[in-house]
């Protein structure tokens, strides 16, 4: 869900390790696509920072990862709505999304499970700018 962290998850644990594929920064998804083929093809680490709020919408990464031999690891971010209307009306410019569309994507929220393919799965939640990572239970 928005505003629950991703973006900032992923500069602080992925920056040095693994190329970040993120929507709002490449625009469409057919540079999506290139670039996570690219990422595919060269076997280079990449991690997804989108809103990836169903099964059919990971799918396409797990999938992809799993055929070029990657392990696929999930981390599902806690996702209160009154937390992150509140983080989201504390961001300026195009950062701050409408809320309609912070409450569209909690409404179709799907939790991962291993059945979709994830060889690891975490729980992040995040508390005075801290994040805790649980192992999946």
């Amino acid at each position: 869900m928005q505003a629950t962290g991703k973006s900032t998850f992923c500069h602080e644990y992925f920056y040095h390790t693994h190329l970040r594929i993120n929507l709002d920064m490449l625009k469409t998804r057919h540079r999506e696509n290139i670039i996570l083929q690219a990422c595919l093809e060269a076997k280079q680490s990449f991690v997804v920072d989108n809103t990836n709020p169903t099964v059919e919408v990971r799918k396409k990464y797990i999938v992809s990862a799993k055929q070029a031999g990657f392990q696929v690891i999930g981390y599902y971010f806690q996702s209160k709505l009154t937390e992150a209307l509140a983080r989201n009306n504390q961001r300026s410019g195009k950062a701050c999304i409408p809320a309609k569309g912070v409450y569209a994507t909690f409404a179709k929220l799907q939790i991962p499970n291993y059945a979709e393919g994830f060889d690891l799965l975490y729980y992040v939640t995040l508390k005075d700018n801290s994040f805790t990572i649980k192992e999946w239970s």
